[in-house]
């Protein structure tokens, strides 16, 4: 997400750069509201004082003359470097989003059952990591992102760790350790009810030559009266116990106080692996998302079963397929609109968009052997929205004919030809259709997803688009792209900095070019205008 726009009213960068801005300070989606289309504008622009169907081949290009990006650009300029393109983004009041966040790690340990998923959901202030009444549950190590007093860190969560297990079981516990040995904090939870087990004690042992701060949480400190069976903890030699109850929310903000007191300046580790990337499988009712992800996991690559120390969520799977391991995850499909839906349906549809806005890359699927409706369209729209990868499934290929296929070729032609950068896949859930090809189509989309275009790069594509195809005039006025930066990613967002607005149908082949040069495929890609103010007869120079 792109930072506050600051105002510029000074001497930018050094040189012979100058100009003034006055710009809203706000966030970029304050700032800025998406039309129909997919372009972006400024709040106050009206959609329909301008034609979408723009139609570059009507242009006449000698009623614009030459391209010309600014005064403050010279063709016959030596070529920037890099650093330098970056300290021009900044002095245009746009920081680079794209340094990855170097969060401290607290990891939450733990024998089974002691309700460390509880824990983590209450540092989180949100319930993310599943809770069931039986012990395992959470299998992987799972990372998610807290933020307490204004500070922001990565929590942990771990399979239950025991010492004597073999199996799936021994990997869980492996990947326990790995945190223990990742993290800048441990948080290590007993159960206050139960008392200290063997597996508590070896855990304890290991812990007490750990380098890493430890805190210990006495958890399901449901009473007054408990004190003495916590007292018993102090055997551990791991210092106080935190009296906790996860479950009433008691203790949790003294734990959080005493993790960010505990945090080192700079995290020990600068990266940490957060999990499998999240693949949303969403469509309308009756499209197949159940049995497709049944087919994934009903193959021996899943490492879903009825075992203890396994399950995600009741409808997440944890799927290893040929390259890497996913969290895939069912929603329930829209039959309404979200503000028409009622009862069940209302929840449904709330999770559906719960669950995209938690996702990385969506698999939209569609009903190939039926008629591209209006709900297909409605969740399409959902997860372009939230700015997700996409890759889009066309299922039950299997029931198609030549005069289905026909018709579905036209249906895509008339109904989907704004999303030429999305990769569709024909597949069968029922009999394993092609479902190979869907790894391949979501590693590209979060890859494109990911990518990140240099700030020189970006305004030598643009000088050439904008030379090729210049931008129509408004109001007898030829609107000058001055500079343009990748202010984010996920999605990828590029903001233009320019003298005067850019109707949709101008950023629209931007777009196009700038996915001819680029790629992107797979992803959404945004393009923002800011545009400068006219400088007045008072204004300071």
């Amino acid at each position: 997400m792109a930072k506050d726009f600051e105002h510029q009213e000074d001497n930018a960068v050094s040189g012979d750069f100058e100009t003034e801005f006055h710009y809203p300070v706000g966030k970029l989606e304050e700032e800025t509201v998406r039309d129909p289309h997919g372009g972006w504008a400024p709040e106050d622009f009206d959609a329909n004082e301008f034609d979408y169907e723009f139609d570059e081949s009507e242009i006449d290009e000698s009623e614009f003359g030459e391209a010309d990006f600014g005064e403050d650009f010279d063709n016959d300029e030596d070529p920037l470097s890099e650093e330098e393109w970056e300290e021009l983004s900044r002095a245009f009041g746009v920081d680079d989003q794209h340094t990855e966040e170097n969060l401290c790690t607290v990891a939450v340990v733990g024998r089974p059952n002691v309700g460390k998923s509880s824990l983590v959901n209450r540092f989180l202030g949100r319930r993310e990591a599943v809770v069931e009444d039986h012990p395992g549950v959470t299998r992987d190590r799972v990372s998610y992102v807290a933020e307490w007093n204004g500070q922001r860190f990565f929590v942990q969560d771990t399979g239950g760790w025991d010492p004597n297990v073999k199996g799936i079981h021994a990997a869980i516990a492996r990947q326990a350790e790995l945190a223990m040995n990742t993290a800048d904090v441990i948080v290590f939870v007993v159960d206050t009810k139960v008392g200290i087990t063997e597996t508590d004690a070896v855990m304890a042992r290991k812990l007490q030559k750990s380098e890493v701060p430890v805190i210990l949480v006495s958890n399901k400190f449901d009473s007054e009266t408990m004190y003495a069976d916590m007292a018993e903890f102090y055997a551990l030699g791991l210092g106080d116990p935190w009296p906790v109850s996860a479950q009433h929310g008691r203790g949790g903000a003294d734990v959080l106080d005493e993790i960010l007191r505990l945090f080192p300046e700079e995290p020990r580790h600068a990266s940490i692996t957060s999990g499998p990337r999240r693949v949303a499988l969403v469509g309308k009712p009756n499209v197949g998302k159940s049995s497709l992800l049944n087919k994934l996991t009903s193959e021996e690559r899943s490492v879903v079963d009825n075992a203890a120390g396994t399950t995600v969520d009741p409808v997440d799977s944890l799927v290893q397929l040929d390259q890497r391991l996913w969290k895939f995850i069912d929603t329930a499909g829209l039959r309404k609109k979200v503000k028409n839906a009622q009862g069940h349906e209302y929840y449904a549809s709330l999770r559906t968009r719960g669950v995209i806005d938690a996702a990385e890359v969506c698999i939209m699927l569609i009903d190939a052997s039926e008629e591209v409706s209006e709900q297909d369209q409605r969740v399409l729209n959902m997860v372009l929205e939230a700015g997700k990868a996409l890759v889009i499934a066309f299922n039950k290929w299997d029931l198609m004919d030549e005069d289905r296929r026909y018709y579905l070729d036209r249906e895509i032609d008339e109904q989907l030809r704004h999303l030429p950068w999305v990769t569709r896949v024909n597949i069968s859930a029922q009999t394993g259709r092609a479902l190979q090809r869907l790894e391949p189509a979501m590693i590209e989309a979060l890859e494109s997803w990911d990518q990140r275009v240099s700030t020189g790069q970006l305004n030598n594509w643009l000088r050439e688009a904008i030379a090729a195809n210049p931008p129509p005039m408004k109001n007898n006025r030829l609107p000058r792209v001055l500079f343009a930066t990748q202010a984010s990613t996920q999605p990828p967002t590029i903001v233009l900095f320019t003298t005067g607005f850019l109707d949709a149908g101008y950023r629209r082949y931007l777009e196009r070019k700038f996915r001819e040069r680029f790629g992107f495929h797979g992803s959404p890609v945004r393009i923002a205008v800011r545009v400068r103010e006219r400088r007045g007869k008072n204004s300071k120079r």
